[in-house]
């Protein structure tokens, strides 16, 4: 560059002139490379490696400058070279081939209507951020990853599914550090022209909903499409012309901003996400949702949109909206802790849905029941969106069964007449995409060819190979991904502010003949990034092992806010920093899609030490093990569920240790010694150590199948829309349905008080209980102003512990024998005793409905009347024998 040429790029004294506004030119196609267009406009190409190949063949130099990006990549391949190409017969027919291809993915029918049957219309799917591919950077963690995996598995199963999420202009931060390793963010300007998205269109008009905001102001947005195979995904954006400068930067950032600047994104993700659904329905002919399913209570809004909906367009009042809106809802919690809810102010909503703001017919005192934490411990001057969620879900899941437990606890406040068990939130163990996630190389050894990764026999190729391909195959990975390491560990360092000659080390940090860890996840407290730091001497003894080394890479990104987070960063960069490892241990920055996709198919091994049982899921070792790696980790999450001993190792927790200090050395120490006596010494036992294959044969074939985000999404169709489309149907068809539920729901609610278990008695019990006795048992139940098709009465059985609290109680439903006088009834049935040891039994009256999806919906039940008077002869809860 000429000198003046420099000064005129920097303008007058040096300032560099900034463009007012940016915006992307796409190239016009010449019409036989049009394919070309139809492949970028659908995100299948994110997990389908063979038009990735077309991409490629485009200009494969500039395929990896622009990062596996199509939209750069016709953006800038030269003119000369789209001519070329246009008379390039080999090459149009394999473009010809890959748009059949694509063409008949998203027509040909699949599993939902081959196998299911095709049971419900569609489910509008809402999530506050989703992780498809790192060319739309619209995700933060995994809670976006799941997001992404749940529309491309419901895609590859044809499933009719929605997605919902707000385009957020400047994404989640970008990652670096400074000189002392501390973490930096920015947030580099995400245009969308740039991106592999669309607007909905009205004819010629922009396609928009709008909110009415406190003070009369108006939030506008447009709704942006990103076609993610079968399935759409609308994005909200407010960066419009329309709104005024502060509603117009609602969507500026994803987790950031003021707790009123996030009550508006949730407000925009949830009213107007209903609002963008309905739109779209309307000018694309797609099926109207039978189901609304929030992922986490972010877009929790969106239930009581559609109760307005219902007011303003069937004149229903609240309570009949309410059910519903109920009938059709799923929601999934995702957080195992209370502090990773959020909490609004209720002033705040008092403001947001007032009358003036949100309209009338839904009454501001019932919206605030809905999130108010009125149970014991809870804060009434908050809103909680969580504790909405489930009040506006007929059925709700944790994602892991151990989450599920977790889940169950935290929320028993909302049923507190009922045991943690009895809790109403199931769980679906959450499952990760195959084709996104593991290596073509894993996939051309082991997968057979499908698109849903989960047809029987999916891992018969894996018997075809031999382990010395395998450990061949696993070393190619191995070295790609430390050349990915290298590359991006020199940019890290020219970052905080070296120079290219004072990085000459970096071309021989880690090797791919040495055992290969990996570490990456967002670095919150529980997640516990500095463990392996507990004892550094005897950390770098196994970094620097002579015969048996291990080499471990990490990365993660603390949120902008969380210092704590940030200082463990730091920590773990400052001992990668030492001259001594670092050739053995390095911390990559700005972990996302992009450098994940070599990292878990180039590590042999993946790390997971959290706090038990603060892991919700954790899918990343999952993707792991689908390219081969073993785990090794505290048994939380989806890893206590699946463990066995073939597919890694388990830390041993140290769990009800409250000294914290002790609790991380205890773990810590088992971790080295897993580590230096089992992990290492297996990995290195020969040229190609054949109990190691065996393991990873073994994790492969068998863990495999249990991961797949298809086996999760079919879950989630079976066991929850299904369901909930059942329900929906039943109350929407005439809302009768909905009237007499509830109706009957506060007529319940009305008579609860009255209701007891006057008298409980056993029949031929003995003097001495024995085992496989059948018990006779009789109660005695006063109903009030019910009837007794408004109840069940049921007897809970089992082994009792030193405080007479029933373990695993089996549920039998007793049968109405005779009524008396004053509304008295009394009830029979048997009991098997089918256990030796402490013995227990109680009976309790709970609502029945056939609009109820489980016997704890309305938080009710009744037990024995006065069991603490010896005089009666009825046994209390946990009654021993």
């Amino acid at each position: 560059m000429h000198a003046e040429d420099a000064l005129l790029g920097r303008g007058r004294y040096g300032v560099p002139v900034r463009a007012i506004r940016r915006f992307s030119v796409r190239p016009v196609l010449p019409e036989q490379l049009t394919g070309l267009g139809t492949l970028v406009n659908n995100l299948r190409w994110a997990w389908h490696p063979e038009t990735q190949d077309v991409f490629e063949a485009v200009d494969p130099q500039l395929w990896r400058s622009t990062g596996g990006d199509p939209v750069k990549l016709l953006g800038e391949v030269p003119a000369a070279r789209l001519d070329e190409l246009a008379n390039d017969q080999a090459f149009l027919r394999r473009l010809e081939l890959a748009v059949a291809d694509l063409n008949g993915y998203v027509t040909d029918d699949r599993w939902f209507q081959t196998d299911a049957g095709s049971p419900v219309s569609s489910v509008a799917y809402f999530s506050p951020e989703f992780g498809i591919t790192h060319v739309l950077p619209q995700y933060s963690g995994g809670l976006g990853i799941l997001a992404g995996d749940h529309l491309k598995a419901a895609s590859d199963l044809a499933v009719p599914l929605i997605g919902v999420g707000l385009l957020y202009r400047h994404g989640y931060f970008a990652q670096s550090l400074n000189r002392e390793g501390w973490q930096q963010e920015r947030y580099p300007l995400v245009d969308p022209d740039g991106l592999p998205i669309s607007l909905l269109r009205d004819g010629d008009a922009t396609a928009t909903v709008t909110l009415t905001l406190p003070g009369n102001r108006q939030l506008h947005a447009q709704i942006w499409v990103a076609q993610v195979g079968r399935v759409p995904l609308l994005m909200l954006d407010s960066d419009m012309e329309e709104n005024e400068p502060a509603e117009r930067e609602v969507t500026d950032r994803l987790y950031g901003g003021t707790t009123e600047h996030r009550l508006l994104q949730e407000l925009l993700l949830g009213v107007g996400g209903v609002r963008a659904v309905r739109e779209f329905c309307r000018i694309t002919g797609h099926p109207a949702p039978e189901v609304f399913h929030t992922n986490e209570g972010h877009a929790g809004f969106l239930g009581i949109e559609r109760i307005r909906e219902l007011a303003a367009d069937q004149g229903l009042d609240f309570d009949t909206a309410l059910e519903v809106a109920r009938g059709g809802t799923v929601f999934t919690t995702h957080t195992p802790v209370p502090a990773g809810i959020d909490r609004f102010p209720v002033e705040l909503i008092q403001q947001h849905f007032s009358p003036d703001a949100f309209g009338e017919g839904v009454p501001i005192d019932r919206i605030l029941e809905l999130g108010a934490e009125d149970f014991e411990g809870g804060d009434l001057g908050v809103f909680n969106m969580a504790i909405m969620g489930l009040r506006l879900a007929q059925r709700a899941n944790g994602v892991s069964k151990l989450h599920g437990v977790v889940s169950r606890g935290m929320f028993s406040g909302l049923w507190p007449s009922f045991d943690a068990t009895d809790v109403p939130i199931t769980s679906i163990t959450n499952g990760v995409h195959a084709p996104t996630w593991v290596a073509r190389e894993i996939h051309d050894l082991t997968y057979a060819a499908t698109d849903t990764a989960d047809a029987d026999g999916i891992f018969e190729g894996l018997d075809k190979t031999t382990d010395a391909q395998i450990w061949e195959t696993k070393r190619i990975l191995r070295q790609r991904f430390i050349d990915d390491t290298r590359a991006r560990v020199r940019q890290s360092w020219l970052n905080r502010g070296a120079s290219e000659a004072e990085l000459g080390w970096v071309d021989s940090i880690l090797d791919p003949d040495v055992l290969t860890m990996g570490f990456a996840r967002r670095v919150p407290s529980y997640k516990r990034l500095t463990l392996m730091l507990r004892d550094p001497e005897r950390l770098k003894s196994l970094l620097l092992h002579p015969q048996r080394p291990v080499q471990i890479v990490i990365a993660g990104k603390a949120h902008p806010h969380d210092e704590g987070g940030k200082k463990l960063i730091q920590e773990m960069v400052r001992f990668a920093d030492d001259p001594e490892v670092r050739h053995r241990i390095v911390f990559v920055p700005d972990y996302d899609i992009k450098l994940a996709q070599p990292m878990y198919p180039g590590c042999d091994v993946w790390l997971n030490n959290p706090l038990r049982p603060y892991e919700a899921c954790g899918t990343s070792g999952m993707k792991a093990a689908l390219n081969g790696a073993l785990n090794l980790s505290i048994r939380d999450g989806w890893w206590d569920e699946w463990y066995d001993d073939e597919f890694g190792w388990a830390i041993p927790s140290a769990e009800g240790i409250e000294d914290t200090d002790r609790r991380d050395d205890l773990e810590a120490h088992a971790l080295y010694d897993l580590i230096e006596k089992q992990v290492a010494p297996r990995f290195y036992d020969g040229d190609v150590p054949g109990r190691w294959i065996e393991m990873l044969r073994h994790t492969i074939k068998e863990l495999g199948p249990k991961v797949l985000a298809t086996r999760m999404v079919r879950d989630y169709v079976e066991r929850l829309y299904v369901p909930s489309a059942l329900s929906s149907r039943s109350l929407n068809a005439t809302y009768d349905g909905a009237r007499d539920l509830a109706a009957w729901k506060k007529k319940v609610r009305a008579a609860w008080p009255q209701i007891r278990v006057d008298h409980v008695e056993l029949q031929g019990l003995g003097d001495v209980p024995q085992l496989g006795t059948n018990v006779g048992i009789r109660a005695f139940a006063a109903l009030g102003d019910l009837k007794p098709q408004d109840i069940d009465v049921e007897v809970l059985h089992g082994r009792v512990d030193s405080n007479d609290e029933i373990k695993d109680p089996v549920r039998a439903s007793l049968s109405l024998a005779e009524t008396y006088e004053g509304n008295r009834h009394r009830y029979e049935g048997e009991l098997k005793l089918d256990r030796t040891g402490p013995f227990g039994y109680t009976v309790r009256v709970v609502p029945k409905h056939a609009g109820l999806a489980s016997q704890a919906e309305l938080g009710l039940a009744a037990g024995p009347s006065d069991p603490e008077d010896p005089s009666t002869p009825d046994l209390p809860a946990g009654s021993e024998f």
